[in-house]
């Protein structure tokens, strides 16, 4: 039988192993000229808010890539050997 909580696990999971993987790896940076022209595509007031944007989804990106490595390990080979 599955947990109940198992739909709160699966975000949670998500933003621990984003959170850890945040602090290894580095976020991406842009250029000023770059920086400048996202801002103006997106309408951002200014360089702080794109870099929240790009931190907050740097780190459900990793988050989630990491919570779906880890799962395809754990079912493909340590339960199946239980």
């Amino acid at each position: 039988m599955k947990n109940p909580l198992e739909t709160l696990f699966i975000p949670a999971g998500i933003l621990l192993l984003g959170f850890l993987s945040a602090l290894l790896l580095p976020a991406p940076t842009f250029g000023i000229g770059v920086a400048k022209s996202i801002m103006q595509w997106f309408h951002l007031m200014d360089l702080n808010q794109l870099y929240t944007i790009v931190f907050a989804l740097w780190f459900l990106f990793l988050g989630t890539l990491e919570y779906l490595l880890i799962r395809f390990i754990w079912r493909r080979f340590i339960s199946n050997a239980s």
